[in-house]
């Protein structure tokens, strides 16, 4: 763990997430606070903060919630593949796990690209208001 555990407060103002959606993404099983205060409170991590991050750049290329969970399951294990350790995949599961992690790299480049095209046509549309609005006398 780097850096200072957070409040759900901070780690708020850090991703621009509200705290209803970092508690929605919490019920959901896509995020759980690392650590908590003498009090009790939820606390999290820098690489809590990280993941939340994950979730919310997934969300706006339409990626589900079961979409997001199943790609951060497929990260998490990847990160924890130890050779030599009990925590050591099987090639065939480390291949299975690697090969859906780079479908949704492809699904997200996909996603970006319409997400270009859309960009563009609005611009265009926006461009040729300006333009009639600037050949129309006051």
């Amino acid at each position: 763990m780097t850096g200072e555990p957070m409040q759900i407060g901070e780690v708020a103002a850090r991703t621009e997430l509200p705290l209803r959606t970092i508690r929605q993404y919490e019920d959901n099983g896509l995020v759980v606070p690392s650590a908590a205060s003498p009090g009790g409170f939820p606390l999290y991590t820098d690489a809590d903060v990280s993941r939340l991050m994950v979730v919310r750049r997934m969300k706006p290329l339409g990626f589900t919630l079961d979409e997001t969970r199943e790609l951060l399951t497929a990260v998490d294990r990847l990160a924890a593949d130890r050779p030599g350790t009990n925590t050591e995949l099987d090639p065939d599961e480390r291949a299975a796990l690697t090969a859906r992690v780079r479908r949704y790299e492809q699904a997200a480049a996909e996603r970006v690209a319409e997400l270009r095209a859309q960009l563009a046509r609005a611009e265009e549309f926006a461009d040729s208001l300006r333009t009639r609005l600037t050949a129309t006398p006051a």
